[in-house]
């Protein structure tokens, strides 16, 4: 029998907790039924004691908005449970800051609160409240829920670091002076594909990768996500398996805006482009070389107060800086019959004039009954001009180089490699009157290499390079008015004087590693006994740099300098003046000093041999390094060297540098990445080799830097790339 005072007590509590309560006090026994029993759905506010369990699915939420945008955040759900026994719970939800709204302000388990974040009158910041779940007696109430607010401000218009190399011409050169290496500001992951795609490579980061855009405290940089396949076995890609950079378009490759607030890189936006690269098509059993594993660049561009990303077959999108939405989609191959997102892609940087024009490539591969780039032609490339309004024009590489072989030619350059039993017929050149071979086959269309970006002078002429789809050897640098009529196209056939007795030493046996034959005359090509010529190969990024006094350079390939290529130096009307004997996979950044300028490059020396890869003493490797980085003055002469001298057991001469574009400031300090895993910065006043730096410093890991460029901000603020990694480094 209970007490009368706890009688009493149950019958309050019971009443004012349980729903249908029944007392019978006869005989002085208090009676309880709970007609809940036998009712669905009857809460019960903690009344069985702890073994009822207030749960909620999120504990922390985040919302961001941009101000002076009317949007607001989409809202969260949040599902509220018991997780322990006793049935239903009552509770209710309740805010702490007038910004943010739960709804419904109470309920029963399981319930969904819906929680959002207004906008209103708040001003740019971070801002943190409170959501409070509550449910008497039950364990693990009150809930808290604790929500973040980001109000971002609206994307700058200042822009500073726009596109490739800074600026049209691709300086890389900009008005400020860049701050020390001191500290890492930023680290951000934008591509987390890195250990399996160097698996695929041997360790290796063959990726060319986008310039940072930097735009005040706005930064846009690529983001991949999406999956990558790799491949098993590693490496099974060059077989002709479906994996690894055979199926790269697996990926997704979005362009994301990043906000500098409160020290920190925030991330505002993401867009996601259907753009996808050039397919890799290697099977090296056919003798299908394809890309060879060589990533494409994709990169977009900051103009007009616009980012334009590019698409999928040819197009761009013009995306809103601030909202990160697509304005417009723009189609310049609309109406072209056979465009299809397989076959035809948006092919290297993009670029922008001083108006705000946008210039690409195209290219059309023929991707039906054959391998696209060893076996069928190219369908059709272009240059594509899109106006700040939208409105957009285009002119075929058949239309710009109308002077080159037809794309079924059967008598385009080859080599003394394409003879029968070639290597018995080394040194090269055979005989002091040896004429090499054709190339085997048909010579190719015209079209861009693959990783090309135009420039752009300041008289409004673009510049571009043109190759033969199969014979790189019948390549052009070429001129383009403004309004995409021809201009010139340059040859870089034969023009080069720095071969045999140069470069490349004369005898004094037929023995002799490296070396032409005793009586070759001096300055030609070894493998053609002509003068040299440059290729443009689409697994280099190197694009043209328009220079002060209205010539142009631009990096190519040739078949004697042990893989480090020229750098080609032509005038305005496209006479060939002069070259460096470096030149592979380099867009030189400019120094512009006084009434001159200075041209930086890096000069890179290679562990391969001079000018065959055959079974023959004369095909030895060369030793590896050193590795500079140079410059050179206006006539293409050396002013001074910066030698790496970072040494271990696997690199006993230095690392190489990585960069496909370096970063100059106002006072000329030149910023550059190594394969050591630092970044540099060199200072001016030096002549002759000299190796210590005005500074460096470690980044993440060495080799793993991949084909970066560098950007700098308005602040002096570097932006660097190494592992998959965007560095941000200054005081």
């Amino acid at each position: 029998m209970l007490a009368a005072s706890v009688q009493r007590w149950y019958y309050r509590e019971s009443l004012g907790a349980l729903r249908g309560v029944l007392v019978n006090r006869s005989a002085g026994i208090v009676w309880v039924t709970i007609l809940c029993a036998v009712l669905a759905a009857c809460g019960g506010g903690g009344s069985t004691g702890g073994s009822q369990v207030l749960t909620v699915s999120q504990t922390t939420l985040s919302f961001s908005a941009v101000f002076g945008i009317a949007n607001d955040p989409a809202p969260a759900m949040v599902n509220v449970t018991n997780t322990g026994t006793g049935g239903a719970l009552n509770f209710t939800a309740t805010s702490d800051s007038s910004w943010l709204m739960v709804a419904p302000g109470s309920g029963t388990t399981p319930g969904t609160l819906t929680v959002t974040a207004a906008l209103g009158s708040l001003a740019v910041g971070t801002y943190t409240g409170h959501i409070t779940v509550t449910a008497t007696g039950a364990q693990g109430s009150p809930a808290t829920i604790t929500v973040t607010f980001m109000v971002n401000p609206q994307a700058a218009n200042t822009p500073f670091w726009p596109q490739w190399g800074s600026n049209p011409q691709h300086t890389g050169m900009v008005s400020v002076a860049g701050q020390g290496l001191a500290n890492k500001l930023a680290d951000v992951v934008y591509d987390p594909f890195t250990a399996q795609e160097k698996a695929e490579f041997g360790g290796e980061l063959v990726v060319h990768e986008q310039t940072p855009l930097i735009d005040g405290n706005d930064v846009y940089m690529v983001l991949k996500t999406g999956t990558y396949n790799s491949c098993s076995p590693v490496g099974s890609w060059q077989s002709g398996a479906a994996c690894g950079p055979n199926s790269w378009n697996s990926m997704i490759w979005n362009e994301r805006r990043y906000t500098w607030t409160n020290g920190q890189l925030a991330t505002i936006w993401t867009f996601q482009s259907d753009w996808v690269p050039e397919p890799n098509a290697v099977n090296f059993n056919i003798g299908a070389g394809g890309l060879q594993g060589w990533e494409p660049a994709f990169h977009p561009i900051e103009a007009n107060n616009f980012i334009y990303v590019p698409g999928a077959a040819g197009t761009v999108w013009k995306v809103d800086k601030t909202a990160g939405t697509s304005i417009s989609h723009i189609n310049p191959l609309s109406g072209v019959n056979g465009v299809t997102s397989a076959n035809t892609f948006v092919s290297g940087p993009l670029s922008a004039d001083s108006s705000g024009n946008i210039y690409y490539n195209v290219v059309q591969l023929n991707v039906t009954g054959g391998n696209p780039w060893n076996s069928n032609d190219v369908a059709n490339a272009w240059l594509v001009k899109i106006a700040p309004n939208d409105s957009a024009s285009k002119v075929t590489y058949a239309t710009l180089v109308p002077n080159a072989p037809s794309g079924n030619s059967t008598s385009c350059p080859g080599t003394f490699a394409l003879l029968p039993n070639a290597g018995t017929t080394l040194p090269w050149p055979p005989s002091s009157g040896s004429t090499a071979p054709f190339f085997p086959g048909a010579c190719g269309s015209q079209r861009p290499g693959i990783n090309i970006a135009p420039a752009i002078g300041a008289d409004g002429t673009i510049y571009t390079g043109s190759r033969a789809h199969f014979d790189a050897m019948v390549s052009y640098l070429v001129a383009v008015n403004s309004n995409l009529t021809p201009k010139w196209a340059a040859s870089l056939q034969n023009v080069l004087n720095d071969g045999c007795g140069v470069i490349v030493p004369i005898g004094p046996t037929t023995a002799t590693p490296n070396a032409c034959r005793l009586g070759t005359p001096t300055g030609v090509d070894p493998t053609t006994n002509a003068m040299g010529s440059g290729s443009i190969v689409d697994l280099a990024s190197s694009s043209p740099t328009a220079l002060p006094d209205g010539s142009v350079v631009f990096g190519a390939l040739d078949n004697y300098n042990a893989e480090r290529g020229h750098l080609f130096h032509f005038d305005s009307a496209g006479n060939f003046l002069n070259a460096f004997f470096f030149g592979w996979d380099s867009t030189p950044g400019v120094w512009v000093h006084g009434q001159t300028y200075s041209i930086v490059i890096k000069d890179n020396h290679y562990n391969a041999p001079q000018y065959c890869f055959l079974n023959s003493p004369v095909c030895q490797s060369l030793p590896p390094g050193p590795y500079y980085i140079t410059q050179l003055d206006p006539n293409m002469t050396i002013e001074w060297k910066f030698q790496n001298t970072t040494i271990d057991a696997n690199h006993p001469n230095g690392y190489e540098w990585c960069i496909n574009m370096p970063a100059i400031d106002s006072s000329g300090n030149v910023y550059v990445n190594s394969e050591d895993g630092n970044i540099y910065v060199l200072p001016q006043g030096h002549t002759g080799i000299f190796t210590t730096p005005e500074g460096k410093m470690f980044l993440n890991i060495a080799l793993g830097a991949a084909y970066t460029p560098l950007s700098i901000g308005p602040d002096g603020k570097s932006y660097t790339q190494n592992n998959g990694h965007l560095f941000v480094v200054g005081n």
